[in-house]
């Protein structure tokens, strides 16, 4: 038994030695399902094996470990439900597998995968209505409580997959094995962090940390909770929440990372950036931009004027994961940091 099934007898392949870039831990999230009555659509992307404990009785019925849809009554051939995954970033797609641990009676006789590449952070009703989907994974049958492991064969770049299941029922784990690309436009001269807090930044000021403490931000790593970020309380007024960062030197900042995982119910349904040198005036970096919840935001920055310190403002209200800054420190910045770093010897 693997994961609470067996494999099946479809030759494990070396895409299984790929990343899952389906993955919570990854950076993948599901955006949407049109039915998770019975379980939650998020079990799919859960990095641990299913588990399974007998006679553990909900509301809805048994509880499991995966996701499952409710019966469906008079369907029609090709009705199915359908669950969209968001991988961690674009990739070519190698290899998917799809795990029916411990749903025996219950699980769907066959799968489909598809997949589309979308420019930029799609909302939920463009990418059900508007998009065009590409099948990767032709209509397949699979077994209960079994790794139904399916090569795939395509070259393209995907940044979405949506899985089908005929007609309904569960599955436990969906797995998307495959090579990340690095988005070219970001190549260019990796920048430093310069909001990350063991570079030397840190937190200065912020309108509100009634949840969670804003130096969350600035950590190393990605969050693993809705608890490892930011969150603010619900505002009841006209006004918007914002934290102040000093970062970790003077610097022309080029991609801010605005990162709203886990926050799915509460994320900011905006934000925007602004910036300073010393103690100047403000300026915009980022102008005020729609966010989507329980997503990885990255923006290029057009602005050459360097910065001290940058001022996230989110509207009205919500919780943010991790605030990244790249950017490249000014000879100033470089001769500062050597100050510091001399004076503290």
């Amino acid at each position: 038994m693997i994961d609470g099934g067996q494999d099946s007898t479809r030759t494990q392949s070396d895409f299984l030695s790929l990343p899952d870039l389906a993955a919570r831990p990854a950076g993948g999230t599901v955006v949407w399902a049109n039915d998770d009555l019975f379980a939650e659509r998020e079990n799919l992307i859960n990095p641990r094996p299913a588990e399974f404990r007998p006679a553990t009785f909900g509301h809805k019925g048994q509880i499991y470990d995966g996701w499952e849809t409710r019966r469906r009554r008079g369907t029609m051939p090709g009705d199915c439900d359908t669950a969209i995954v968001r991988l961690a970033a674009p990739a070519i797609v190698r290899g998917v597998v799809v795990d029916t641990a411990w749903f025996t009676g219950n699980y769907p006789p066959q799968v489909s995968v598809e997949a589309a590449c979308v420019e930029g952070y799609p909302n939920v009703e463009d990418l059900v209505h508007q998009t065009d989907w590409t099948t990767i994974l032709d209509r397949a049958d699979v077994n209960g409580d079994t790794r139904n492991l399916f090569e795939v064969s395509s070259s393209r770049r995907w940044t979405h997959v949506r899985l089908s299941i005929y007609p309904d029922g569960g599955v436990a784990r969906l797995r998307v094995h495959g090579q990340g690309l690095l988005d070219p436009r970001f190549v260019d001269g990796i920048p430093l962090d310069l909001a990350a807090l063991d570079n030397g930044a840190r937190v200065t000021a912020c309108s509100n940390m009634f949840y969670s403490s804003p130096n969350n931000l600035l950590l190393r790593g990605t969050a693993h909770t809705m608890g490892d970020g930011w969150e603010t309380s619900r505002r009841r007024d006209n006004g918007n929440d914002w934290v102040q960062v000093q970062l970790a030197g003077h610097g022309v900042l080029t991609v801010a990372e605005l990162d709203t995982s886990y926050f799915v119910g509460n994320a900011p349904g905006s934000a925007r950036l602004v910036g300073r040198d010393d103690d100047g005036d403000w300026f915009e970096l980022l102008p005020r931009t729609d966010l989507q919840p329980d997503t990885r935001h990255r923006f290029l920055l057009s602005s050459q004027r360097p910065v001290t310190d940058a001022r996230l403002e989110v509207y009205p209200d919500g919780g943010m994961a991790r605030l990244r800054l790249f950017g490249r420190l000014t000879d100033t910045g470089r001769r500062r940091v050597a100050d510091k770093w001399a004076a503290a010897a």
